[in-house]
Order: C-alpha cells, then sequence, then structure tokens
C-alpha cells in the first residue's frame, strides 16, 4: 500500500540542468578550449614551433571565436535557459551576504545564502559574456583589416591579446574550482543533484 502523498519520501535527487543546458554549455567549452589552445599555439614561440602549420591554427582560432556566441544564442529558444539567464543577471541582498562571507573566508554554508547561482558565478558569467563580445569585436577588426583604421586595428589588437591572457587565468580559476566540488559537475555532466548538495549549497533555490 502506497503512503499518502504528504508523508512519502523526498527523492534524493533534484534536477539541476535540461540536456539542452548541458549541450549549451559543453559546446560553449569546447569552442572556449579550441580559442585557448589555438591562442597558445600562435603566442607561445615553443608551441608554435612544435604545431606548425600557423595558417591552419589561426583559421581554428577565427573560426571557433566567431561560433562562440552560438550555443548561447540557439539556447534563447529554450524557456528554462532564459530564466536561468534572468536569475544569473540579478543580483539581491543575499548574493552580498554571499561576497561578504568569501571575503572573510567564512565557509559555512549558512554564511554564504545562494539561490540556484551563487553571486560567484553570476559575475563569473557577467564577465566571461562581456569578455566574449570584446574579444569577437576586436577579433574582427584583427580579421578585416580593411574595414576600420590602422590604430583601430593595432589598438584591437592590444586588447585582444592582453584580454586572452586575463580570459586564460580566470578559465583555470573557474576549472580549479569545478575539480573542488564533484557535486557541481555531476549537474552539468547528469542534470541531476543531490538534494543535500542543494540546501547545503543553494539553500534559497526551489527546484
Amino acid at each position: 500500500m502506497n503512503p499518502p502523498a504528504d508523508t512519502a519520501p523526498a527523492p534524493t535527487d533534484v534536477r539541476r540542468f535540461t540536456p539542452l543546458q548541458r549541450w549549451i554549455h559543453r559546446t560553449t567549452a569546447a569552442l572556449m578550449g579550441v580559442c585557448v589552445v589555438t591562442a597558445a599555439c600562435l603566442y607561445v614561440p615553443q608551441l608554435a614551433e612544435l604545431v606548425g602549420r600557423r595558417a591552419l591554427v589561426v583559421t581554428l582560432h577565427q573560426w571557433a571565436g566567431l561560433a562562440l556566441p552560438v550555443p548561447v544564442l540557439a539556447g534563447l529558444a529554450s524557456r528554462v535557459f532564459r530564466a536561468d539567464l534572468g536569475r544569473l543577471n540579478r543580483f539581491g541582498p543575499h548574493d552580498r551576504v554571499w561576497l561578504r562571507a568569501v571575503l572573510r573566508r567564512d565557509g559555512r554554508p549558512e554564511a554564504r545564502p545562494a539561490g540556484k547561482f551563487n553571486a560567484g558565478q553570476k559575475i563569473y558569467a557577467s564577465w566571461i559574456a562581456g569578455a566574449t563580445l570584446v574579444m569577437l569585436g576586436t577579433g574582427l577588426m584583427m580579421w578585416f583589416t580593411h574595414l576600420t583604421p590602422l590604430l583601430w586595428r593595432t589598438s584591437a589588437t592590444f586588447v585582444h591579446d592582453w584580454l586572452a591572457l586575463t580570459i586564460g587565468i580566470v578559465l583555470a580559476g573557474h576549472i580549479g574550482m569545478a575539480l573542488a566540488d564533484p557535486e557541481s559537475r555531476r549537474g552539468l555532466r547528469t542534470g541531476r543533484v543531490s538534494r543535500h548538495w542543494a540546501e547545503r549549497e543553494h539553500s534559497l533555490w526551489r527546484p
């Protein structure tokens, strides 16, 4: 005999991401990875000598960069994805509490309230989105040299190169934090996380 609905045991897992959201993340990560690896091969002499075929590396870099926004643009057709973008784009009082706890190095879960995304994830998402747009714009100026004056192209090259280095450092930090949180990686791999983890790390999230 089945127990009444109000006494039935809660499921141990909750859904965090849909298959489309996971596809967007994986595709974007793959394209970003191609951009980073090809950039390293273009700018680090030892890697350039090892790989060779500079023209092919340049072509891969250009087209991967041009395609980088495509997964997110395709995802806008999904209501769930748009809702998550809205969550990432909104800061609340609890996000300020979360940031203060990080600055104080207070690791207690109750000191770091968060919705589906914490303040650190929101800042990272906003920064990487802005950086991608800047990289796309400066990259196009470097690619289509006849469209802009020399001064613009020189400035674009400077911004593109230094921002690329910054992106590499930020991505390394992002990957390091992901490696330190197996349950978060599981959410991106399978779309589901444990209810215990969700209640501990994202106490304000109501899946």
